[in-house]
């Protein structure tokens, strides 16, 4: 992990790809042949410490994701061409999703299904998506900046939501890169969306411009969504915000359903799955 991405070493995805003898020989050809890739190889790539051959500790050229996936696209083996034909078929779907967005809401569906949640959790986490879309782009027509801005923001709804900013939220449930609303209960993506649904009607209502109007905005919807927290809080004597949870499934008839209570089923059965 480098400034939250995974990033992977060159040399070895070259070498998996190519099975070359001599990567750092391929790898310079490979820039040779490719004269833009070679031009923004220092944009690329970056030296990290990593573990070398002989053990020690040592600086390796690395490249983030996208950087790995500009490289693969000029690596001409047979190999390479699944990851070619990979991304051009994502690209293709992006295409399609700028021209018709509902094809983009049924493909995560579809994501989501494939990895084990219900379907009332699913309906909750698609219409929080749109809440949040709506959310930043009334931001956006009232003249809030840059994405650092938004995320002030949405800290200040998340904590006054449930007294947690997304940073303090996701080291209670003990995350690292995953997406934090995709380890939220039902509850947990409820409140989160009428934090945000909230804050875009105060916003809109109060004609609030800049980053300060918005930032207070932000907290009266936060505050709206909090108080409303407090009270199945009150009734149940639960929490609403959950730290970690161990996610079963118990079989029936039917197959294999999750435990009672559970929103999110585990990707494997009787795995643990942190949230």
């Amino acid at each position: 992990m480098h400034n939250g991405e995974w990033w992977f070493s060159v040399a070895d995805v070259v070498e998996v790809l190519t099975d070359s003898s001599d990567v750092r020989q391929y790898i310079k050809k490979l820039r040779q042949r490719d004269p833009e890739l070679n031009s923004n190889w220092g944009t690329i790539c970056t030296p990290l410490q990593l573990f070398a051959a002989d053990g020690k500790m040592r600086k390796i050229n690395c490249a983030n994701t996208e950087g790995i996936f500009r490289i693969i696209q000029s690596i001409p083996p047979p190999k390479a061409e699944p990851f070619k034909r990979w991304l051009a078929k994502v690209g293709y779907e992006r295409v399609q999703e700028i021209e018709d967005p509902e094809l983009g809401t049924q493909r995560t569906r579809e994501l989501y299904r494939a990895k084990g949640y219900s379907e009332a959790w699913i309906e909750k986490r698609v219409r929080g998506i749109a809440i949040r879309a709506e959310l930043t782009d009334e931001w956006k027509n009232r003249e809030v900046g840059d994405s650092r801005e938004y995320a002030i923001l949405t800290a200040e709804i998340s904590k006054a939501t449930f007294g947690l900013t997304p940073s303090e939220y996701r080291e209670l449930k003990q995350l690292d890169r995953e997406n934090l609303r995709n380890h939220m209960t039902d509850l947990e993506l409820i409140f989160s969306m009428l934090g945000e649904a909230a804050t875009t009607e105060i916003a809109h209502t109060q004609d609030a411009q800049g980053f300060v109007e918005n930032r207070t905005a932000a907290g009266k919807g936060g505050k709206i969504a909090g108080e409303a927290r407090k009270k199945p809080e009150l009734e149940s004597g639960r929490e609403v915000t959950r730290t970690k949870t161990i996610w079963t499934r118990r079989k029936n008839r039917n197959g294999w359903s999750e435990n009672s209570g559970n929103r999110i089923p585990p990707l494997v059965k009787g795995e643990p799955r942190w949230i």
